[in-house]
């Protein structure tokens, strides 16, 4: 169970954190006058490298083309029903171009997570 929670613990608290902050209503702009569309990028670029992890087991000889694939997709889905969630939401709206900003991030996570565990196998690391 206690590896069971430290290899998906992680995405599992992400995807509970970007719930959260889908569910305020009436958000205007983002923190700080970062955009909206770079928070998504980051958030589900973090959110695809975490699941890349945990579907590799947390080694990276498990780093393989099915968990990426697998990683990318599982960002994508959730990323539409969190845009689904904030229709819902007063004052938010479904967003396309933020469904897209999710996807194209968990893409870069995933390419992060793909050129990492490259590296490390060449150096012989196992963990991620």
């Amino acid at each position: 169970m206690r590896r069971w929670i430290r290899i998906w613990g992680p995405p599992a608290g992400l995807m509970l954190a970007i719930f959260v902050s889908s569910s305020v209503p009436n958000l205007d702009t983002a923190p700080m006058g970062v955009s909206d569309k770079s928070l998504h990028f980051a958030a589900y670029g973090v959110l695809a490298g975490l699941l890349l992890r945990a579907l590799s087991g947390a080694a990276w000889r498990g780093v393989t083309l099915g968990a990426a694939i697998g990683a990318w997709t599982l960002a994508v889905i959730y990323g539409a029903t969190d845009e689904l969630h904030q229709a819902f939401v007063p004052g938010r709206t479904a967003a396309l171009d933020d469904w897209l900003a999710d996807a194209v991030g968990a893409a870069a996570g995933v390419a992060v997570g793909v050129a990492a565990s490259i590296g490390r196998r060449r150096r012989g690391s196992r963990e991620v």
